[in-house]
């Protein structure tokens, strides 16, 4: 614990928005960026809880406190490698998670939290600008093949560590694009689609095979895959729309936001919609 009270010293800070004027203008992310000395006082508010409810908040068990405290005394490459030990893809998360680790922070509960997601995605941000994020392809592997059936975050993460434990993974995508929620349905002004591309183009070039436009059950039947392959994981998203029977639902405009959103990244991709 770097700063033991650190949390009564600062006051918790966190990224604005570009101006309106501006983002009207570009579906690029709107936050700006929170400068580094910032970055670290937040990492000095963390009280280092003796039962760290931040870790046990957060669904992928992140190591909270040990990297707020490495931000804290400017470690910024040893808090990448404490981040990625539990996260494949903290610059998504630090963008588009709800962050329960801060609705879990014990700090919250008379002061405002420690402001965990910002420091999550300055540090991830800072290993891609540093060089730190690279390939991590196997030195071995073990002859073992294994499908992957949907390419959301879930679908990538699952890939990503069977290839890296010395597996032969093939991803299957139905979209003609890989993310599934990531690329289509999150809009481009809260996560830029180049990211997502950044960590295919890094699995495949540890050796992940990508199959878009392969609808498993269609194009590929389920007894190919158990013939070809020793195992199958399945990680598909539920793209199905739920309806709400209430007044005004048949009105024209009231459309399924999964319905919405793919057209809306489609369009800032380019694509003739």
């Amino acid at each position: 614990m770097g700063e033991s009270r650190g949390f009564m010293k600062y006051e918790r800070k966190v990224s604005g928005y570009a101006p309106v004027d501006d983002r009207l203008k570009h579906y690029n992310e709107f936050l700006t960026i929170l400068p580094p000395e910032d970055v670290k006082t937040q990492g000095a508010r963390c009280m280092d809880c003796g039962v760290p409810f931040c870790h046990t908040g957060c669904p992928l068990g992140n190591i909270i406190p040990d990297f707020n405290d490495l931000v804290y005394r400017q470690q910024w490459h040893e808090a990448s490698q404490r981040l990625h030990a539990t996260n494949n893809f903290p610059e998504f998360t630090g963008r588009v998670c709800p962050a329960p680790c801060e609705a879990a922070c014990v700090l919250g509960i008379n002061e405002d939290p420690v402001a965990i997601k910002q420091i999550e995605m300055a540090i991830a941000d800072k290993a891609w600008d540093e060089g730190w994020v690279v390939p991590e392809a196997p030195n071995v592997r073990t002859g073992k093949r294994v499908a992957v059936v949907g390419s959301g975050p879930a679908g990538l993460a699952v890939a990503q560590q069977l290839n890296r434990a010395g597996h032969l993974v093939t991803l299957f995508e139905r979209a003609d694009r890989p993310g599934g929620l990531l690329m289509y349905g999150i809009p481009d002004f809260k996560l830029e689609k180049w990211r997502v591309w950044r960590r295919v183009e890094q699995m495949r070039e540890e050796g992940v095979e990508f199959r878009c436009g392969v609808n498993v059950g269609t194009d590929v039947s389920a007894e190919q895959l158990a013939t070809e392959y020793d195992a199958v994981v399945l990680t598909g998203g539920a793209t199905l729309g739920r309806d709400l029977p209430i007044p005004g639902r048949e009105l024209q405009g009231v459309h399924y936001a999964m319905e919405f959103l793919p057209q809306q990244n489609k369009r800032n991709a380019g694509d003739d919609v």
